[in-house]
């Protein structure tokens, strides 16, 4: 595993070799809490594990983990997706559509009625 410290956003970036013979890839979940015991980390929300790949074959996942120092460099920095399957974020609401035609609706008015619209829509 490589352990650059970066500095500017207060993370550690990890690649990660997981092996796992006999078994199917390795959730999340439990990668988190290995790498909170291994590197010292409180809070295991302070870890983000994503982008593993299964070799052909399995036995093995290659991946990426940041680690951040606290959880407010991680909500600072980490995409709002990130966040979400990191339970750490809101996930919108009602169907794909439905919010685009509330957006498009919103655009034809302004200032209080575009207000008006958007709590009539519930978004």
């Amino acid at each position: 595993m490589l352990s650059p410290h970066i500095h500017l956003i207060f993370s550690n970036a990890q690649i990660l070799d997981v092996l796992h013979p006999g078994r199917g890839p390795v959730p999340r979940k439990e990668l988190r809490d290995i790498l909170c015991k291994k590197f010292g980390v409180k809070n295991n929300k302070c870890v983000f594990v994503f982008g593993f790949k299964t070799a052909f074959g399995g036995a093995r996942s290659t991946g990426f983990a940041l680690i951040y120092d606290t959880l407010n460099d991680a909500l600072n920095v980490e995409p709002k997706y990130r966040l979400i399957r990191n339970e750490l974020g809101k996930k919108a609401t009602g169907s794909r559509k439905s919010r685009k035609e509330l957006k498009n609706k919103k655009k034809k008015f302004r200032g209080i009625k575009k207000a008006k619209v958007g709590a009539a829509g519930g978004g």
